[in-house]
């Protein structure tokens, strides 16, 4: 979403940074440059002038100009002044220090996401938080509205309320509220109906929905595609409702992200959730912060680790640092990592988390690379025998022919994959030699990356949930993946 603005001003900085001495004018001309950069992002002007006001006043600043890196120090105040406008620091969780059972009710017009984020949040609270959930859809005027929750409930596991047709939404949720009682739930997830547009009859029955309920958190729900109509939504809802919080949905749409930019300085609304995608583990925390790195092309290694530690599973982390340990790698071992990859959000995901990936994310897409390079590889190794995947020394020509017509590939393409294995066996050997993967960590020191990255460390040293030995991402072979893909 942001990849247009992040352009924009990573080129703006090139140039600030191409200079040992700023002066003056050469902030304003910058700062000229981000304006126009913000409002072609569709960044509502108010909020524009604001950031470029408090932006200016910092930089232009003595301290700044006179500065030995002026370029990154103007930087550092553009992150933190984005962080400020996306919502400063803190990352505003639900609040729900209530007694059960506690209420979400989340509104927001018709499509804009909001039985689908109903479930996501549900399946999010049951399974990170262990919370019991309960869903009931209050929507009785779209059409299998009711219907479609009780069917994401059953893909989330998560209870629904049992649907009664001719029930109005205020006698829905008293239902629901006694049956979340009886059946002592922690959470109940209300699904209010939309509009296609505000109007005061929807107004009023969410008002008398929140005074039968009275809910602890109110999330109004709002496509980030529609920019800044999204933003003039959440003024008319912050207006009639007591709002507190914001769920952002398509945020992985290719949408300037003036929405997202606007949404917390118009409203006043913190923004508790992105979602980034139709699946539903496709919803992120908002994290004002990594959002703000990410658009200046800092990376966000700290979301990368956390999307690693939910791929990789424990045990067979574990047992691939055994295996490294004695200087092991098969493609048995390569296909788990590449299908790792894949479900921490594939290439483009991960590059676009990497700090300084931005150039080399658009080197991939201009070339056409994408996550198809994975799938391909994984038909490789698929179209091989159990006794060729153990020992890839046994594919000779014949065997690639058959491996290439098997998976729909070229002979080239899995000659080109068995010299990524060799590689990355050679980088196994020689890990062995240096004492394996503890006396690998050892080498870096407790300083070294286990404290710039939290999870890596761990997994060097003892096959954790961290990143260790996953191609490409800063694991022992990371660098023969890009080989690989460049080929």
């Amino acid at each position: 979403m942001f990849d247009s603005l992040s352009d924009r001003l990573g080129g703006v900085f090139d140039k600030l940074r191409g200079r040992g001495a700023l002066k003056e004018q050469d902030v304003l001309d910058a700062m000229r440059e981000v304006r126009i950069a913000l409002l072609e992002a569709d960044v509502a002007l108010p909020v524009v002038r604001r950031f470029i006001d408090q932006v200016t006043e910092k930089a232009v600043g003595q301290n700044v100009l006179r500065s030995v890196t002026p370029g990154q120090q103007v930087v550092k105040i553009v992150n933190d002044a984005l962080v400020d406008m996306l919502g400063g620091e803190d990352v505003p969780g639900l609040d729900l220090n209530a007694a059960p059972p506690v209420v979400i009710m989340m509104v927001g017009l018709q499509g804009s996401g909001k039985t689908t984020s109903t479930a996501k949040i549900a399946k999010l609270l049951k399974e990170k938080q262990g919370k019991k959930v309960m869903m009931a859809s209050l929507d009785v005027n779209r059409p299998a509205a009711q219907e479609q929750l009780k069917v994401l409930g059953e893909q989330v596991s998560v209870a629904t309320l049992p649907i009664i047709t001719g029930q109005q939404p205020t006698e829905i949720a008293t239902r629901a509220m006694q049956a979340a009682r009886l059946q002592a739930v922690d959470v109940l997830l209300l699904d209010t109906a939309g509009r296609l547009h505000v109007d005061q009859q929807l107004m009023d029955e969410m008002k008398a929905v929140a005074a039968i309920s009275t809910p602890r958190e109110t999330l109004l729900v709002v496509d980030s595609l529609t920019g800044q109509d999204a933003v003039n939504v959440a003024q008319s809802f912050a207006g009639q409702v007591d709002l507190t919080g914001v769920v952002l949905t398509r945020m992985d749409g290719d949408a300037r992200g003036g929405a997202a930019l606007s949404m917390r300085a118009v409203t006043g609304k913190p923004i508790k959730f992105a979602g980034t995608g139709e699946k539903m583990e496709a919803l992120e925390v908002f994290h004002p912060s990594r959002v703000a790195n990410r658009i200046l092309g800092m990376g966000d290694i700290v979301s990368m680790v956390e999307k690693a530690a939910e791929a990789v599973k424990v045990e067979d982390a574990e047992a691939l640092a055994k295996r490294m340990d004695q200087g092991k790698f098969d493609m048995n071992d390569l296909r788990m990592q590449l299908k790792q990859m894949q479900s921490m959000g594939g290439l483009g995901m991960l590059a676009g988390m990497m700090p300084g990936m931005k150039k080399a994310k658009a080197a991939m897409q201009a070339s056409g690379m994408d996550d198809r390079v994975l799938l391909r590889m994984d038909a490789i190794i698929g179209s091989m025998t159990p006794k060729e995947r153990t020992n890839p020394a046994l594919l000779n020509a014949k065997r690639k022919i058959r491996v290439a017509n098997g998976s729909g590939t070229q002979v080239q393409d899995v000659n080109k994959l068995l010299k990524m294995h060799l590689e990355m066996s050679k980088a196994m050997k020689q890990i062995k030699k240096m004492g394996g993967l503890k006396g690998l960590a050892a080498m870096f020191g407790k300083g070294g990356l286990e404290g710039a990255m939290p999870g890596l460390g761990g997994a060097l040293g003892g096959g954790g949930q961290g990143m260790g030995g996953m191609p490409g991402l800063g694991g022992p072979g990371g660098p023969d993946l890009g080989k690989f893909l460049k080929k």
